[in-house]
C-alpha cells in the first residue's frame, strides 16, 4: 500500500513528456498490429515516476479502437512496467469486465531507458462504484483466485507507486507480511530521516504484535488461503466504466496474499473507500466482524498511531517503551 499525506500534490505533465499528434513510438507501434493507423495521440496524465497518453487508431477494417500507454521514467523503469503489466494481467484473468486488458509491456525505441505499459483504453467516470458492488467484485476476484504454487507473493515485483515490494515466495503469510512490513519501515526511514517513536514501535509490531495476530491464523491445523489482491485499492485506483457502469480496478500491486490486506486502504480517513466497504465484503463473506480482525486491518494499514494503539494493547508494560 502507498502512503499518500494529506498535504500532496499531484503531479503534473512535464513540457518535455507533453505531446499531441499522430507520432507513436516504434517501440510501442511494434506491438500494434501493422495496419493499425494511428489517429490521434495525447498526453493527459502524469505521476512522479510515469506519465500516461491515450492512442486513438483505426484498424483495417475501419473500427475505431483507443489504447491507455503509461511510459515509465523512473530508474526501475523496466520493472515497473513489467510489473504492472504481469499484475494486470493475473487479474484481467479473474475479472475481464473490471480489468482493462493488459496489451503489452516494452521499451521506447527512442529512449531504451523508458519503459511503457499498454492495456486497452476505458473512458472511465471519475467516482467509486456503490458500496455493494465494489465489494462484490473484490470479493470475485478473492473467491476465483488461488496461489499457483500455494505460497505467498507473486513470480516478478511489483510495485506500489515507486515502492517495489519483495514477492519472493514464502510459506506463510506471517513471514511474508513481517517483511513487507520491515521493508515499509526501513523505506520511511529513509524518506523522512531518523523516528525515535517508529525505532521504539517497530522490534515490537514485528515481534510481538506480527505473531500475536497472525500466527494464529495459521496455527492447529489452520490456515491462510492466499489469494490474488489487487494490494493497492485506494479511491485513485478505483473508477466506474462510462458505458458498462460497471467498477473498474486499474494499477495494482498484485500479490497472492491474505484477503484482508486488501481493506488496508479502506480505512484512512483521507480515501472515499471506507470501514463501509469492509462491512459489507463481510456481510457478503457471510462473516461477523470481531475485534481481532479489525485490529489485524489497523497491522495492514500500517499507520503509527494504529501501531502505537496495538503496541499498547498486545505487548505488557515491561516490554512496551513508546
Amino acid at each position: 500500500m502507498v502512503y499518500i499525506p494529506p498535504e500532496f500534490t499531484p503531479a503534473t505533465v512535464p513540457k518535455s513528456e507533453a505531446y499531441e499528434g499522430t507520432e507513436l513510438d516504434d517501440g510501442v507501434r511494434a506491438v500494434l498490429s501493422k495496419d493499425t493507423a494511428i489517429k490521434w495521440v495525447s498526453t493527459y496524465s502524469a505521476s512522479f515516476w510515469a506519465v500516461s497518453s491515450k492512442i486513438d487508431t483505426i484498424l483495417s477494417d475501419g473500427t475505431e479502437k483507443s489504447y491507455f500507454l503509461k511510459v515509465y521514467t523512473a530508474e526501475k523503469a523496466k520493472e515497473m512496467a513489467v510489473g504492472e503489466y504481469e499484475g494486470s494481467m493475473a487479474l484481467y484473468k479473474a475479472l475481464p469486465y473490471n480489468i482493462p486488458k493488459p496489451i503489452a509491456a516494452g521499451v521506447l525505441a527512442k529512449d531504451p531507458k523508458k519503459h511503457f505499459y499498454l492495456a486497452e483504453f476505458r473512458d472511465m467516470k471519475d467516482e467509486m462504484p456503490g458500496t455493494t458492488e465494489f465489494a462484490s467484485v473484490v470479493f470475485k476476484l478473492h473467491q476465483t483466485t488461488e496461489s499457483p504454487n500455494g505460497k505467498f507473493g507473486f513470480h516478478i515485483t511489483t510495485y506500489g507507486g515507486d515502492f517495489p515490494v519483495n514477492t519472493t515466495w514464502c510459506d506463510t503469510w506471517e513471514e511474508f507480511f513481517t517483511r513487507l512490513m520491515r521493508d515499509t519501515m526501513e523505506k520511511e526511514r529513509l524518506i523522512q530521516g531518523p523516528n525515535n517513536e517508529l525505532d521504539k514501535l517497530s522490534p515490537l509490531i514485528l515481534k510481538r504484535v506480527i505473531p500475536r495476530l497472525l500466527r494464529p491464523l495459521e496455527s492447529n491445523g489452520d490456515k491462510i488461503k492466499p489469494v490474488l489482491i489487487h494490494g493497492d485499492l485506494w479511491h485513485g485506483n478505483v473508477a466506474v466504466d462510462a458505458e458498462t457502469d460497471k467498477p473498474v480496478l486499474y494499477d495494482p500491486c498484485a500479490l497472492y496474499g491474505h484477503n484482508e490486506y486488501e481493506f488496508a486502504p479502506w480505512r484512512a480517513a483521507r480515501y472515499h473507500t471506507s470501514h463501509h466497504h469492509v462491512l459489507e465484503y463481510l456481510r457478503i463473506l457471510n462473516v461477523d466482524e470481531s475485534e481481532e480482525q479489525d485490529d489485524r486491518n489497523a497491522l495492514y494499514a500500517m499507520a503509527i498511531e494504529e501501531m502505537k494503539r496495538l503496541v499498547e494493547k498486545y505487548c505488557d508494560n515491561e516490554t512496551m517503551s513508546v
